[in-house]
Order: C-alpha cells, then sequence, then structure tokens
C-alpha cells in the first residue's frame, strides 16, 4: 500500500486535534520511569510487566502481521495523543465491540487508591467508532514496541485483531480489548461510582474528566454520536457543579 502524501487527506479536521507523535512523552515512557515515578509519588509499584514479557508478547501477536502495513483501530485516548508516526488516520467502526468504561485506575496515570480514575475499555458490545491509524510496514518494529509499553505496561487489556469498516474498505486493525480477569477492569461499576471516579480522578497522566472531554471532542470533530460518552460527561460535569 502506498504512502499517502498527507495523513490527513480523509480527515483534514483532525490535523489540530492529534497530538505531534514525536512530541509525546509516550514515546519515551518506559517501566523505569514509572518505578521512579510511583516511589517518588507512594504510588503502588511492581504491578506491571517485565520488559521481556512485554516483548515476547508483542513478538507472538505480530507473527505474520509484519508483511504489510499495519492498522491500529483507536478508541480512547489514542484517538488525540496515539504517540505513532502513522501514514494515514481514518474514521473507522468495529462491528461487535463497545467503548465501555470499566477500567478503575488506582495505579496513578488517572486516578489513586484513595480517589479511582476512570477510563475505557473496549468490550463485547453492538459496535464502536472511533480512528484508524495506518502504520507502514518499515515502522512497525519501532513503533509497535511504543504502543505495547504503552497498552501492555501492566495488566488490563489484551491485544487483538479486529474487522472494522472504514468508508468503503474493511481493514483488520490491532486493537486491545478488555481483560476480565484484570482487577482494573470492574464490569460491575454502577453509574454513580463512573461518576464519582470520573469527577475526581487524577494522576500523572491528567484527570479522568480531560480524557473524557477529549473523547467528546474528537466525536464532535467527526460528527460522532456516542451517547454513552455524552451522558457520562453531562452527568459527571453537573455532579461537580452541585
Amino acid at each position: 500500500m502506498a504512502a499517502a502524501a498527507n495523513p490527513f487527506a480523509n480527515h483534514p479536521e483532525l490535523r489540530d486535534k492529534i497530538s505531534d507523535p514525536l512530541a509525546s512523552p509516550m514515546r519515551s515512557f518506559t517501566t523505569a520511569k514509572l518505578a521512579a515515578m510511583a516511589k517518588a509519588r507512594g504510588l503502588p509499584a511492581d504491578w506491571w510487566y517485565s520488559d521481556s514479557e512485554r516483548e515476547a508478547e508483542r513478538a507472538e501477536t505480530l507473527a505474520g502481521h509484519q508483511e504489510t502495513d499495519l492498522w491500529v483501530f483507536a478508541y480512547a485516548s489514542l484517538m488525540w495523543d496515539p504517540a505513532l508516526r502513522f501514514e494515514e488516520v481514518r474514521r473507522a467502526h468495529v462491528p461487535g465491540y463497545a467503548r465501555h468504561f470499566i477500567l478503575k485506575d488506582i495505579y496513578g496515570g488517572r486516578g489513586t487508591v484513595d480517589k479511582p480514575g476512570l477510563m475505557a475499555a473496549l468490550d463485547k458490545g453492538p459496535g464502536c467508532d472511533g480512528l484508524a491509524f495506518r502504520i507502514s510496514r518499515e515502522k512497525i518494529e519501532e513503533e509497535t514496541k511504543i504502543l505495547w509499553r504503552r497498552e501492555r505496561i501492566g495488566p488490563a487489556y489484551t491485544p487483538v485483531f479486529v474487522d472494522a469498516v472504514s468508508a468503503d474498505d474493511r481493514i483488520t486493525a490491532l486493537t486491545f480489548v478488555a481483560d476480565h480477569e484484570a482487577d482494573l477492569i470492574d464490569a460491575n461499576l454502577t453509574r454513580a461510582q463512573q461518576i464519582e471516579y470520573c469527577a475526581t480522578g487524577i494522576g500523572f497522566m491528567g484527570s479522568s474528566l480531560d480524557y473524557l472531554r477529549n473523547i467528546s471532542s474528537q466525536f464532535a470533530t467527526l460528527g460522532i454520536q456516542d451517547d454513552e460518552v455524552s451522558d457520562l460527561l453531562r452527568k459527571t460535569e453537573s455532579h461537580i457543579n452541585l
């Protein structure tokens, strides 16, 4: 597949809505930095995977998928800060999955043990809208190392390849879905808990509320209506203003 001269050719409206990958702090994020940060801030430690474990999983997942360009499906923070050098970005829809706010963050990213944060996970459902980023074959090795250090820092998600629809094309995309065996995934969170965590969760990656607002902002730019995102944001902001 030939590289697009302009990565934003399909969506020029996103040019100022997606961070420069090379400027993203996620490109240099490592377990060593995480360990130092956890120690300095008194956060839980030793919950993350070793680098060797992470790299072994990456190699196994990508086996047979490095002969052509790689699509990565983004449904949350990757939509505005992918930290990946991409050749093309498209709006995409993944049937059979949905964006659920079931990740209870207590490790310091967007929440703590005392004030948990809330993030999204891809789980079974009627369908999920998001973005698909195309990574050139020549960059897969370097860019997926960065992606794995971010999405697979510890137990929460499982890497899978899913079928996605983008315009009139059907593509196969790598994404990360909820791992219900992980302690951070809690499918039984009540709406009240989701609202509370989203309203008060703050960590070294920012606040849970800003995370939710960023998802909503990307959808507004793309003309995507997501009732789950809109309802949670509206109720969280109302809760804050009480």
